[in-house]
């Protein structure tokens, strides 16, 4: 980081858009903008965390994403294979954890072991947690809380609500930055967010660098968080 950055964000989300768009740009196939996407995370990550960041919640895969081609689900989901098994080693060895929330249930077994590996040989790391969001959405997720709170006998309150979140010991997300020029946050972390920083970028994730994360941890510093008050 060039220049020092005070106030860094504890969490950070990224919803990481344009991986298809950028391929389509060079005259590729959409999944080869998502080899290039996945790659692309190693990176930032190292960079976040190296920043101060502590935890860092990426959103991988929707669960509105399944009715894309078959070709681009099943590469999506052969591509987080290959990440989980070739970068288990370094992310253990720099001390990141290893996290996965969403519906696992309607996943390969094959998907299902490497997440199983990835966490259970990262599950006491500390520098760092690397929140991968597969097969997820925010209402689904509300609604999975609310339901398991009824189950227990609970009163449903914001509290309840928060406990029964897959980010229940993560906290919520101070950031959140989304990639690609679209400005919504299309189903990620909504209840979490409620009170989170926003930051978008025309960026598409491929070309999101490390000068690029600086910036939003820049426009983040700058901002007066009130949470409601004055």
């Amino acid at each position: 980081m060039d220049k020092i950055i005070e106030n860094i964000p504890a969490h950070v989300g990224i919803i990481m858009d344009g991986n298809g768009r950028w391929a389509t740009a060079r005259g590729k196939k959409r999944s080869f903008g998502h080899k290039v996407g996945s790659e692309n995370v190693e990176r930032i990550a190292e960079h976040a965390f190296n920043s101060g960041v502590k935890t860092l919640s990426l959103f991988a895969f929707s669960s509105e994403n399944w009715s894309r081609p078959k070709e681009e689900v099943d590469e999506l989901m052969r591509l987080l294979n290959v990440y989980l098994k070739k970068f288990i080693g370094k992310i253990k060895k720099n001390d990141v954890r290893i996290r996965v929330m969403g519906d696992f249930s309607v996943l390969s077994d094959s998907v299902k072991n490497s997440i199983k590996k990835a966490t259970e040989a990262t599950k006491d790391n500390t520098f760092g947690t690397i929140n991968i969001a597969l097969n997820y959405g925010g209402r689904q997720e509300i609604v999975k809380a609310v339901k398991e709170i009824i189950e227990d006998g609970e009163d449903v309150s914001v509290e309840s609500i928060s406990r029964h979140l897959y980010t229940a010991d993560l906290g919520e997300p101070d950031l959140i930055i989304r990639t690609g020029g679209e400005l919504r946050i299309s189903n990620f972390m909504l209840f979490q967010s409620a009170y989170s920083e926003l930051y978008f970028t025309d960026v598409l994730w491929p070309d999101f660098n490390e000068e690029e994360f600086d910036k939003a941890l820049l426009s983040f510093s700058k901002r007066k968080r009130r949470f409601g008050g004055v």
